[in-house]
C-alpha cells in the first residue's frame, strides 16, 4: 500500500526537498515542532531508547507513559502509532539496515494492535544539512521503504534535513536532537533527557560492535530486557582509549561538528566497557539471559530475575 500524506500518495521518487515542496503541510507541521520549547523529562514513567533500538507499548501500560530518544544528528527518530489500539513505537534509526528496521517497527505495532479500526500514523524527525549528505540519504530511504510496505501508512510529521537545519557561526546543526512521545495521547514533543539508563554503556557497546536494531521492551510484561548480546570487540581498543578527544570525535561520529558536548565522554565510556568485557557471554550474560528491569513508581529501574 502507498505512503500517504493527507490521503494523497507521496511521490517517493522525488528528492526529499521536492517532497516537502509538494506538500506544504509537512513544512507547517515541522515548524510547529521546531518552534516548541524543549521539554526536559525526568525518569518517572519514562523509557529511553538508544540508537538501533525500538520500544513499543500501549496506553494500558501502567509503568511507561513516555518513550524518548536523543543525540540524533544524521540519525532519524521514528514514531509509529496505531490510532485504534494506541500501540506506539519509537525507534532510533541510523541507516545501518533501514529495510529490516522498518519491517521490525511495523511488526512491533501490529503485534499490539488487535483492533482493526484506525490507521497507522508515522512521524519522522532528524537529520540536517550534514557535509556527507547522510541525512538526506536516510530520509529518502525511509520514504521509499515505507511506501513498499503492505500496510497503508499515513505520514503526519516529516521534520528532517531542510526542515530540521539551522546554522551557528556558519556550521549546520540539527534544530531537534531528541523527541518524546506520550503513549497515552500520541503527542510528540521536542525533548531532552537527563536519564539514559539502565545499562547505558552495555547498550552503547552493542551498537559500537555492529549490533542490529533490537526491541528492548515487553509491553505485556511491562519489562525492559537488554540482551543477551555477543560481540567481537573493536581492534586496538587500547589505542582508541588513549586517543585525544578530537580524534575520537572525528573517527566515531558521522557528523563531528554537530555532536552534543557529551559525545566523546559517552564514546570513551562505551569503549572502556568493551575493554572490560571482551567476552560478554561470560562476563555480562553468564546465564545466557537478558538483563531485565521493571520501572518503579519513583522512576528508577529495578533489576529483576529473567523469566525461565
Amino acid at each position: 500500500m502507498p505512503l500517504l500524506m493527507d490521503s494523497k500518495r507521496l511521490d517517493v521518487r522525488q528528492s526529499v526537498s521536492r517532497v516537502i515542496q509538494m506538500h506544504p503541510r509537512l513544512k507547517e507541521r515541522a515548524k510547529e515542532l521546531t518552534n516548541q520549547s524543549t521539554h526536559v523529562f525526568g525518569p518517572k514513567g519514562f523509557l529511553y531508547v538508544q540508537q538501533r533500538e525500538l520500544a513499543v507499548t500501549t496506553p494500558n501500560d501502567s509503568s511507561i507513559s513516555l518513550l524518548g530518544s536523543e543525540d540524533a544528528t544524521t540519525c532519524h527518530i521514528l514514531v509509529l502509532r496505531h490510532t485504534g489500539s494506541g500501540a506506539t513505537c519509537l525507534a532510533h534509526c541510523d541507516g545501518s539496515d533501514t529495510e529490516k528496521e522498518v519491517a521490525d517497527i511495523l511488526h512491533s505495532v501490529k503485534s499490539l494492535s488487535p483492533i482493526s479500526e484506525g490507521r497507522l500514523e508515522l512521524h519522522i524527525v532528524g537529520g540536517f544539512h550534514d557535509q556527507r549528505q547522510l541525512s538526506q540519504k536516510l530520509s529518502h530511504q525511509l520514504l521509499k521503504i515505507f511506501d513498499k510496505q503492505p500496510e497503508e501508512v499515513h505520514l503526519v510529521t516529516f521534520c528532517v534535513t531542510d526542515l530540521n537545519d539551522k546554522q551557528e557561526n556558519g556550521i549546520h546543526l540539527p534544530i531537534i536532537y531528541g523527541i518524546a512521545v506520550n503513549v497515552k495521547t500520541g503527542e510528540i514533543f521536542k525533548a531532552k533527557f537527563p536519564d539514559h539508563q539502565p545499562d547505558e554503556d552495555l547498550r552503547s557497546a552493542y551498537i559500537l560492535t555492529g549490533g542490529q536494531m533490537v526491541n528492548i521492551y515487553d509491553a505485556k510484561a511491562e519489562q525492559l530486557n537488554i540482551g543477551p548480546y555477543t560481540w567481537t570487540t573493536i581492534p586496538n581498543i587500547d589505542y582508541w582509549l588513549k586517543e585525544d578527544d578530537e580524534n575520537i570525535l572525528h573517527c566515531f561520529s558521522t557528523s563531528p561538528l554537530a555532536e552534543p558536548p557529551h559525545f566523546v565522554q559517552h564514546m570513551r565510556s562505551a569503549l572502556q566497557f568493551l575493554k572490560d568485557n571482551p567476552h560478554p557471554q561470560t562476563s555480562t550474560f553468564p546465564d545466557g539471559k537478558p538483563h531485565s528491569y521493571r520501572k518503579l513508581a519513583n522512576g528508577q529501574w529495578e533489576r529483576i530475575s529473567s523469566p525461565p
